[in-house]
């Protein structure tokens, strides 16, 4: 019998130019293959690899935000499959602290698995890297895309530090994008 608190991700990143223009794309389903999400997202000038973490992140993000307690990950980057499964060291300076976030959000899921695939079964989520690189590139007011509705709440904790607040996750966010911000102080 299915898990509803299961979803498959396929997740890709890409820069053009390594570093240079990168992105992130996310296809998340249910176990059966019922599409669940979508979530594309320019970041700017990166390396493969960051970009290939920042997609990891997000779906992790995802699944916890959304009550899903188990992840199934299919990736077509070998190496960040394998320094995920403890099989490679992480050496890139940029790299590490991605790895532990990606980590801890790791250790709050029931379950948990990452698996490398070959370009051809990752075709979803390379065409949202490319879709969300040229739609950057065109100056698009659709890049980069979301699945998360603009008049939806989103409650976050945060910790204020030094001026600024430090969200505890990533938010589901455009770059510049304009929101409505409401303060309440733990107790």
């Amino acid at each position: 019998m299915p898990n509803p608190l299961e979803i498959v991700a396929n997740i890709d990143g890409g820069s053009r130019g390594n570093p240079g223009p990168a992105a992130y794309g996310v296809v998340i389903r249910t176990t059966q293959g019922k599409a669940v999400a979508e979530i594309a997202k320019f970041i700017g000038e990166a390396t493969n690899n960051f970009a290939e973490y920042q997609g990891l992140l997000a779906v992790l993000e995802y699944a916890l935000s959304h009550g899903y307690s188990r992840l199934r990950v299919q990736t077509d980057s070998e190496l960040m499959a394998q320094q995920i499964a403890g099989h490679y060291k992480v050496r890139s300076l940029d790299l590490k602290p991605l790895h532990a976030h990606a980590q801890a959000l790791i250790a709050r899921l029931e379950s948990f698995s990452i698996q490398h695939v070959y370009r051809e079964k990752n075709r979803e989520a390379d065409r949202l890297v490319n879709q969300a690189l040229d739609d950057q590139a065109r100056g698009s007011a659709s890049s980069p895309t979301s699945n998360v509705p603009s008049s939806k709440r989103i409650s976050i904790s945060a910790t204020f530090r030094d001026g600024s607040l430090h969200p505890h996750t990533q938010l589901p966010l455009f770059e510049s994008e304009e929101v409505d911000l409401e303060i309440r102080r733990k107790k």
